[in-house]
């Protein structure tokens, strides 16, 4: 299949062609023909799939084949989790409409909010942003979306589990009109909250799921090494620093403590080393990101702030310093490789405190995973033992007689009362039966006489 074969605009089709994308990838054959038919659809894809052209690519052609719905609101709204993957998108976005009447405008939280209100009223046909800001400048009243078309939600399980459900409701009030078309992605389909929020916003939507829930990359092979502790880890990295053949290698670690440290390390070594953590500024993000993608540096030691939506073309090589918390999470970290066909590298160093976060690895993977090993570096530690329930002990017949015949001597040891005995200086006085009917009469009798 060809891009030619879905109909799409004939400067599209030149653009696709001049940027250099060839035949349309699973879930851009599946996305975009039922996206430019005007269905609702909430689809799902392993990372790196090509998700971003399957709905950039739908918009532009809804936009350049009708008329608005309004002159002053924005037709196409793209929502992303973070601030890297709504610039990420932004900048592919650009590509395709920079020989076009079409302005888009990107709103991020932590830039600067008066900046933003002047870009937004110059009336842009598509606004790329993070749910939090646009919500803000949304209820100030900055811009409305009456007579937006096209809502598009990029990633919304993980804008979901940041907290997001609120800002997104509030825009999909604001623009609750039955002319709007809803596109939503998600890593996974199998997510409750998900399913919940499509029910609201999506009419009568197409499913499309191509492969599990977290399809593994074929394109990328995975090495697993076990390490005693921290000192470990550091030594076995800079031998796969030192002895790997790569273009550029993002390091992930669990905490933004780690980055700074490793990054610190690595540049006395004269590698060329920058750090990235959600501490940081937007600004200072920015210019990371920016030179990292430029080829500034070869060595990006971030967490989990990168690991989803960077399309960084030159990464060949990822490796985990630390497992991830979250299994799925693992799918993500290495997707920064094996981008839109090419051959990456993925290596996990695996201590014992990354023991249960590997486990799940190998649950989701579905696979039983093999340590492979360093000759001068290998680990002591080969694993934890998964802990056993403990059993309770079978008794004896033995046991059981003996139980039984001490429990009959307590109770024939133990002293009953049967008769009412006086303590102290106060008897006991019996309570007296009450007299019969023939006794009250015989008494009265008496009393006569």
């Amino acid at each position: 299949m060809q891009f030619s074969d879905f109909g799409l605009e004939s400067r599209l089709i030149s653009t696709v062609e001049h940027l250099g994308f060839t035949a349309p990838t699973e879930i851009q054959q599946q996305a975009i023909p039922a996206a430019m038919k005007g269905h609702d659809l909430i689809a799902s894809s392993k990372t790196g799939s090509g998700k971003t052209l399957a709905f950039i690519l739908p918009a532009l052609q809804r936009l350049a084949k009708n008329r608005a719905l309004s002159k002053r609101d924005p037709r196409v709204v793209i929502l992303t989790p973070t601030r890297e993957l709504a610039k990420q998108v932004f900048s592919q976005l650009r590509l395709f409409t920079s020989n076009t009447q079409f302005k888009a405008v990107l709103i991020l939280g932590g830039e600067n909010f008066n900046d933003q209100v002047k870009v937004l009223e110059k009336d842009p046909h598509f606004i790329v942003a993070t749910p939090g800001r646009l919500a803000d400048h949304l209820t100030q009243g900055h811009f409305y979306l009456n007579g937006l078309e096209l809502l598009i939600l990029d990633e919304a399980d993980r804008m979901l589990d940041l907290g997001f459900a609120k800002q997104l409701t509030q825009i999909n009030n604001a623009a609750d009109h039955r002319k709007r078309q809803t596109l939503l992605f998600s890593a996974t389909l199998d997510h409750a909250q998900v399913n919940e929020f499509a029910q609201e916003l999506l009419k009568k939507p197409k499913r499309i799921a191509i492969g599990g829930a977290f399809t593994e990359h074929n394109d990328i092979s995975k090495r697993f090494y076990l390490a005693d502790n921290l000192e470990h880890k550091e030594a076995l990295l800079q031998n796969f620093l030192k002895n790997e053949i790569y273009q550029q290698v993002i390091i992930f670690t669990a905490t933004r403590s780690d980055t700074e440290r490793l990054a610190n390390i690595l540049v006395k070594q004269d590698l060329s080393a920058v750090a990235l953590s959600g501490e940081l500024n937007q600004g200072q993000r920015n210019q990371i990101m920016e030179g990292f993608s430029k080829g500034h540096h070869k060595i990006l030691v971030t967490t989990d702030l990168a690991s989803r939506g960077l399309d960084l073309v030159n990464v060949s090589l990822v490796i985990n310093f630390d497992m991830p918390k979250h299994a799925e999470e693992f799918i993500h970290r290495i997707g920064r490789t094996g981008r839109a066909g090419s051959k990456g590298d993925a290596i996990a160093f695996v201590g014992p405190k990354d023991w249960l976060s590997f486990k799940n690895v190998e649950g989701l993977l579905e696979q039983t995973i093999s340590f492979d090993k360093v000759d001068s570096l290998q680990a002591k530690f080969k694993g934890l033992k998964p802990k056993k329930a403990k059993a309770k002990k079978s008794e004896t017949n033995a046991n059981k007689a003996i139980r039984s015949k001490t429990s009959k001597t307590k109770k024939a040891t133990k002293k009953v009362f049967h008769v009412a005995q006086d303590v102290g200086d106060m008897p006991i006085i019996k309570r007296k039966q009450p007299l019969s009917a023939q006794q009250i009469e015989d008494s009265k009798l008496d009393e006569t006489k």
